[in-house]
């Protein structure tokens, strides 16, 4: 076995880069090896590799070390992203999931179907008069929120309190926890707060909701402790709102490239789900995920030291040439390969909540797409910088007929 410290393979960096640009390098990285060297650890950039990656038990999330590797002492922020079910590892993780997980089955989120085209259809109608809107702020930003609210059984009148804590604590992904601190875990005690009081209400009077659920679930015994239950229901508000109002940001962006396919949609709801994987492979609101080796990994015939931590680009294997055809190619349509794309991720920390997010492009796709016939830009898309983790537009001004 060969160390990877001693191999002889091409740098990158990417910090700072556009998608396109990072792209680019990944690219040009592949067609020498299938690792690359940057200044934090390694890259893996084809899809089996970071496939194979994603689903080794001895790489572990790396998710606990941002505080340390921004240089924040250990305190609460370290310690609740120790205990998240991101960060998570072996029998804790295999056995809150495993209680966890008949409350996000495709058949659990489905009912909520009607009541996402009730929100999109509500959200476009104030604009609806008009034909233009600001994507990001009229539709997409409090898109997922009253959703959310409905999961949990959370009065809807407090979206906006959910849409802020969200906001703020997913600035850890930003690159900047420094100088964002104080705003992360401002809102983190407060959500704390917010989930207790909501626990306490579920406990002696139950509901038909999200929360509920996860208090009833029992196996052998075994039930979520306190703790658990407000770490499960914060993962539920932070993975299901920044990461879905980004995503449909990016679908909708990327449609106005592509004016036939949004007509196709508009005139066929039953391309919703192939459209979904299909801009989630070809534009992805979240671009890579780390890990970290947690005991001497060998791979490939190479060997990744203990504390080698490995950036897997989500974005890159979503356009491995072995692993699509013409991947660079935007169709709905395309031809299934079986091969599925990875902006959820893959292996123990596949996203959980991969079939909410689903549902909510699927419903919102169709519907914006028949109501803003002949859609096109009033001007450029604003991107968010390329040091934000959960990437998108900040604005998209949009144009379209209205109905007549």
């Amino acid at each position: 076995m060969t160390t990877i410290h001693d191999l002889d393979v091409p740098e990158i960096d990417i910090f700072g880069l556009d998608r396109d640009a990072a792209l680019a390098q990944f690219d040009a990285a592949c067609q020498q090896h299938w690792l690359a060297r940057t200044a934090l650890g390694y890259a893996v950039t084809r899809h089996e590799d970071v496939t194979a990656i994603l689903r080794d038990r001895r790489f572990h999330s790396a998710l606990s070390l941002l505080p340390q590797m921004a240089g924040i002492p250990e305190g609460r922020l370290q310690q609740r992203q120790e205990r998240s079910i991101l960060a998570m590892e072996g029998d804790e993780h295999t056995r809150v999931r495993r209680l966890a997980s008949p409350a996000f089955t495709p058949r659990a989120t489905d009912r909520l179907r009607p009541f996402m085209r009730q929100v999109i259809n509500d959200l476009f109608d104030q604009v609806a008069d008009t034909g233009h809107c600001e994507l990001v702020g009229d539709i997409c930003e409090p898109y997922p929120i009253p959703i959310i609210c409905e999961l949990l059984g959370a009065p809807k009148d407090d979206w906006r309190l959910f849409s802020g804590w969200a906001t703020n604590i997913f600035r850890v992904f930003n690159n900047d926890i420094a100088n964002d601190l104080d705003a992360i875990e401002n809102a983190m005690a407060e959500l704390d707060d917010y989930v207790r009081a909501m626990i306490q209400d579920r406990r002696s009077r139950p509901g038909d909701d999200l929360l509920t659920r996860l208090i009833e679930v029992e196996e052998q015994g075994d039930r979520m402790s306190t703790d658990e239950l407000v770490m499960m229901t914060e993962a539920v508000l932070m993975a299901g709102t920044d990461t879905t109002r980004n995503q449909l940001a990016c679908c909708v962006a990327l449609f106005t490239d592509h004016p036939d396919q949004w007509e196709a949609l508009a005139h066929d709801p039953a391309l919703a789900a192939p459209a979904v994987e299909e801009t989630m492979r070809h534009l992805g609101t979240v671009r890579g995920t780390a890990r970290v080796a947690a005991e001497n990994v060998d791979y490939r015939g190479v060997t990744f030291p203990s504390g080698t931590l490995v950036m897997t680009s989500l974005a890159s294997a979503n356009h491995d040439p072995e692993a699509w055809p013409d991947p660079y190619r935007f169709d709905i349509k395309r031809e299934p390969t079986g091969t599925p794309q990875l902006t959820f991720g893959s292996g123990i920390h596949y996203c959980l909540g991969a079939s909410l997010a689903r549902a909510e492009l699927q419903e919102a796709l169709p519907i914006l797409a028949q109501r803003m016939p002949n859609m096109c830009l009033d001007e450029p898309i604003q991107w968010k910088p390329p040091t934000v983790g959960i990437w998108g537009p900040s604005r998209v001004a949009l144009a379209f007929d209205t109905a007549t």
